[in-house]
């Protein structure tokens, strides 16, 4: 067991490491880089050309520009194993400090999106395969169509509208009240910001959420039609302990697969639902990254999002090894 770990440690850290290249390079594709996108801004302020060479030379050499681009990719590269993520050149501050307390609220918003799927979904799940071809089972059959073809961006105008229009809302979107978005961390302030999450964790959870019941549908019809359930009611189990106990927890296999690619899914999705409801997260700041060449903060992100993939999986792999004794990490 522990060599299995050591083996997807060291597979980890290689995965990282040509994520970081390939992300690098493409965020180098496309023509130009900030400097240029400066350059035509200073051309609107009408300067001279002497001038405008003469600032864009002096940011070239400080932010390294002037050299290769793997050149470039290690410098950022050597900062990054030193925990030093780089400096924006767009935002004009350094990555650690644009991204410490966003990444902290992605993730917080990331997580409740997820304990909101799971605890909405497995019952409705369980309760659909139950009840197949009933009534309950078709309405949430077509709840869950709705949840998967609905955008997330469209779900939350809608209820942005209903919460001004039918219940008087007179603030919309933001995760603190406006006296505690400037002030310290303080128990009034986590109290405030769980007051404020479950509009952008039902957003963000509710398309994964339909997802969610129907897998878990499709599993427990498989999964009690099998001998093993047969037998554990012969034995006289009750009904519930069948469910629970056996059935649901052969069923979890995929769901439990599915979180370990759920979390960079769950903080894409976040991107737009944050932009609708002006929330203080990663998502916009690497929409705008991109769009302004901002290598650094862009890639640092990237980093970021696919280390979350490779933990997810790496975590939901043990998860599936302690639920299922048909699934070990066998040692070569």
């Amino acid at each position: 067991m522990g060599r299995a770990v050591l083996r997807r440690g060291v597979q980890m850290l290689i995965t990282l490491w040509l994520v970081s290249i390939l992300g690098f390079v493409i965020i180098q594709l496309p023509p130009g880089d900030f400097l240029t996108l400066l350059e035509s801004q200073l051309e609107e302020q009408r300067l001279s050309s002497a001038q405008i060479e003469s600032a864009l030379t002096g940011l070239r050499a400080r932010y390294g520009l002037d050299q290769p681009v793997y050149v470039q990719y290690l410098r950022w590269m050597s900062g990054l194993l030193r925990g030093d993520l780089g400096y924006s050149m767009a935002l004009r501050a350094d990555v650690n400090e644009l991204l410490s307390e966003r990444l902290v609220l992605t993730l917080v918003i990331s997580f409740a999106a997820m304990v909101f799927s799971l605890a909405l979904a497995l019952p409705i799940g369980v309760y659909s395969a139950m009840k197949q071809y009933s009534w309950a089972d078709y309405l949430f059959t077509v709840l869950g169509f709705l949840g998967l073809a609905l955008p997330n961006m469209l779900l939350a105008l809608i209820l942005i509208f209903l919460a001004v229009t039918v219940f008087n809302a007179s603030t919309i979107g933001g995760l603190f009240s406006p006296e505690y978005i400037t002030a310290d961390w303080s128990p009034a302030k986590v109290l405030d910001l769980a007051k404020h999450l479950w509009l952008p964790a039902f957003i963000v959870g509710f398309s994964s959420t339909a997802g969610t019941i129907r897998v878990v549908r499709a599993q427990m019809l498989d999964t009690l039609g099998e001998p093993f359930i047969q037998t554990a009611r012969m034995k006289g189990l009750s009904e519930n302990r069948v469910i629970t106990r056996h059935a649901l927890r052969v069923a979890l296999n995929p769901v439990v697969s599915g979180l370990g690619l759920s979390l960079p899914g769950l903080i894409s999705g976040e991107t737009i639902t944050a932009l609708v409801l002006g929330l203080p997260t990663i998502g916009p700041l690497l929409l705008s990254a991109l769009f302004a060449e901002d290598m650094y903060m862009a890639g640092s992100i990237l980093v970021i999002l696919s280390g979350a993939l490779v933990v997810g999986n790496f975590l939901a792999d043990l998860t599936l090894a302690w639920l299922d004794p048909r699934i070990r990490l066998v040692e070569p």
